[in-house]
């Protein structure tokens, strides 16, 4: 028996993308931003800490997992009104993948509703779907 050959995605021909540093994605509602050793000890450094003195200022327990805490409200304890995300050469990869999650490119509907809300969704660089796919790999849930 043959393998069915994997369909092409909706997004064959590419998305485009280019972060204004806007901060949408970066304020808002609570959430979680999943870091691992490897991500908590790059933004340790860009910092000039230890990463456990990152870790006891910036980084909460989730059930065995780790994420950034917030500030009230939600926003990113790591965003800046002025500033813009002020480790944005360190980010998480979380934070590096977007807009190109996996809900945000299941459909041509979800993907319209992400360039409601981010800018930079629809312009600038138009990314590949290898590259798209590639960033989803990436992506922890």
């Amino acid at each position: 028996m043959t393998a069915r050959p994997t369909p092409e995605p909706w997004y064959k021909d590419g998305l485009a993308f280019a972060c204004t540093r806007c901060g949408h994605c970066c304020t808002g509602a609570p959430g979680y931003v999943w870091v691992d050793a490897d991500e908590i000890a790059a933004l340790a450094a860009h910092r000039g800490e230890t990463p456990d003195e990152f870790s006891m200022k910036f980084v909460r327990k989730v059930g065995r997992r780790h994420s950034l805490i917030e500030k009230p409200g939600g926003d990113c304890v790591f965003w800046d009104r002025e500033a813009g995300c002020t480790v944005y050469e360190a980010r998480p990869v979380q934070c590096r993948t977007w807009p190109f999650w996996p809900e945000n490119v299941e459909t041509p509907e979800a993907w319209e509703h992400v360039t409601q809300v981010c800018p930079g969704s629809g312009e600038g660089r138009r990314y590949s779907a290898e590259e798209i796919v590639e960033s989803i790999g990436k992506v922890r849930s």
